[in-house]
């Protein structure tokens, strides 16, 4: 129970990596909050969380949206006295990720999601932090930011960068205040979302990637880390490396 009294905030706690570093945060005693735009997956996390015997409770909301994320960060600390993790997990990529076919609406919501949503959900957590003199945030970016291509797309890649840029910047700017953070940056993730791609990796692909549960073993390693040390930066690569000419779309496809 390295986390228990702890209070862990998780963003897109409703899927994927988010929804299972909720549940190992949970296991190790903290009281979980999970952060999501849709309602029956954040439902189905908390479900399971207090089956086991954890703690937690969700909030819909869009962490785009700097008073629903404030809101949010007030009523957890009005509840609880304490945020001690934050885990800037939200985000997705769009459908189209050509530099002529990405609309202005998908570059948008992108950067928002990724981006925006972990500036805004950052600020709102910090004094909190600052009056405690301690506290951890960690940052989920993508092997898009430093591998910048039509596969992941210019804007999922460049939100992606920005959020390793923002890490670095964080612990410059809280030095020596005893809060911490840490950017984690996995390669391809087996995760729902890649459903959403314009080619749809098969099975085997897959099966070849990074797994939920190691990124969320990341994270849980970051949090449960003594107060006096950090990993600033973790990078999780596939050991093996697949073909993935055949998944980029042309820009007349």
């Amino acid at each position: 129970m390295k986390l228990k009294d702890q209070v862990c905030i998780i963003t897109g706690g409703g899927s994927g990596i988010g929804r299972d570093a909720a549940l190992k945060i949970a296991r190790e005693g903290a009281t979980v909050v999970i952060v999501g735009r849709t309602e029956s997956k954040l439902e189905s996390t908390i479900s399971e969380i207090k089956t086991m015997g954890g703690t937690a409770e969700y909030y819909t909301l869009d962490v785009s949206d700097f008073n629903a994320v404030q809101k949010m960060v007030d009523d957890v600390y009005e509840k609880y006295g304490r945020i001690d993790v934050l885990v800037n997990n939200a985000g997705h990529s769009s459908h189209n990720r050509r530099l002529l076919n990405t609309t202005p609406e998908e570059t948008r919501s992108v950067v928002d999601s990724n981006l925006i949503g972990t500036f805004f959900c950052t600020q709102a957590v910090v004094p909190t932090m600052l009056k405690a003199k301690s506290g951890t945030i960690i940052n989920i970016s993508s092997l898009a930011a430093v591998t910048p291509g039509p596969f992941s797309g210019f804007a999922y890649g460049a939100a992606k960068a920005g959020v390793i840029n923002f890490t670095e910047f964080l612990n410059n700017d809280l030095r020596n205040t005893g809060i911490r953070a840490s950017v984690i940056i996995p390669g391809e993730v087996a995760t729902p979302i890649l459903d959403k791609r314009p080619i749809p990796p098969d099975t085997d692909a897959r099966a070849m990637m990074v797994d939920v549960a190691e990124t969320s073993a990341a994270i849980l390693l970051v949090a449960t880390l003594p107060p006096r040390s950090n990993i600033p930066e973790l990078v999780i690569r596939p050991t093996m490396h697949r073909d993935m000419t055949g998944e980029v779309v042309e820009l007349d496809g």
